[in-house]
């Protein structure tokens, strides 16, 4: 473990050396990297140190990191808003159907509650949830990517909103639709859509997939489903054999006719994007380098400003 822990530290310079050599574009709409140099010098350290102690003790509960920045940017832009609780005038995104299932909220709580002891009114839940998401794909083996900070809470969380996620019942050409809308290239999606190389889906979101034959889906994979269905539709079912570790066993499933979600299998029967599956499951350094690059954007999407926004003193609720 020590010896792994070396090669992951070294690993990390390493990467960060190639970033400053190759000059990506860390200053991003009015986001800048080492935006917490001066007052908060520890928080990148502090949210990492988080992570890595929740997902030492929970290692599930990295794709639920991922899929909250995902579930957070895509609505209302990278602003926190998944994180803000219910009141009773109005029912917030976090209990939406689509969220319900969403984990991690306590790793989010204990960041900045540290950080707040350390430099109380300064870092953003927004910051907090885009770190904690690239550190919980580092930390499961994938790709360390920098990205600026300077994102602002949003003040806007309504259930409403979060009609706007993509469906698991999507094709290949409407999450491309879907996601173009946005700013994101086909690429960026099925790079994207390979953060399901962690974690889980629940059969009530795949097992209209099992009522007909579905020539797309490998018959023994099917039984499988099935299998897991007969539990009832919390079962969980993960997305390929490696559910913790980030790598690109996701896209050999594809290939194997073994994808969990209707929106996972599309996005190799499409011919628009099954070179990019073919292309993946071949060389996982160039699936981790396409992933790393399409995160830094979703990261930077839609991101809040001082006018638009505030700095939260509890993610849970409004200044």
């Amino acid at each position: 473990m020590k010896n792994n822990k070396m090669v992951k530290t070294n690993l990390l310079s390493v990467i960060m050396l190639m970033h400053a050599i190759i000059g990506l574009p860390y200053n991003v709409r009015g986001l800048s990297m080492g935006y917490y140099m001066m007052n908060c010098p520890m928080a990148e350290q502090i949210v990492k140190n988080s992570v890595d102690n929740a997902l030492q003790a929970d290692p599930t509960l990295a794709a639920g990191l991922i899929r909250m920045l995902f579930h957070d940017c895509f609505i209302e832009g990278c602003d926190a808003s998944i994180l803000l609780d219910s009141t009773k005038d109005n029912t917030a995104e976090k209990d939406s159907p689509a969220n319900l299932s969403l984990r991690g909220y306590e790793i989010i709580d204990d960041a900045k509650a540290e950080i707040e002891n350390t430099c109380p009114g300064v870092v953003s839940c927004a910051d907090i949830v885009a770190m904690a998401a690239r550190d919980a794909v580092f930390w499961s083996g994938g790709p360390y990517y920098q990205i600026p900070n300077g994102r602002f809470d949003g003040k806007r969380s309504k259930i409403e909103d979060t009609r706007n996620l993509p469906s698991p019942f999507l094709n290949a050409s409407q999450l491309i639709q879907t996601f173009g809308q946005r700013g994101f290239s086909v690429r960026d999606v099925v790079a994207l859509s390979g953060a399901h190389t962690l974690g889980v889906a629940r059969c009530s979101s795949f097992k209209d997939r099992l009522t007909t034959p579905d020539t797309t889906m490998d018959s023994f994979f099917a039984k499988t489903l099935s299998k897991t269905c007969s539990a009832g539709d919390n079962t969980e079912q993960p997305f390929d054999a490696t559910r913790n570790d980030f790598d690109n066993a996701y896209f050999n499933a594809l290939q194997r006719k073994s994808g969990v979600l209707f929106s996972d299998q599309t996005l190799y029967n499409t011919p628009m994007t099954r070179n990019l599956v073919n292309g993946y499951a071949f060389n996982q350094a160039m699936f981790f380098f396409h992933f790393q690059q399409a995160m830094q954007k979703m990261s930077n999407l839609n991101v809040k400003f001082a006018s638009q926004g505030e700095v939260r003193q509890n993610c849970r609720s409004l200044n």
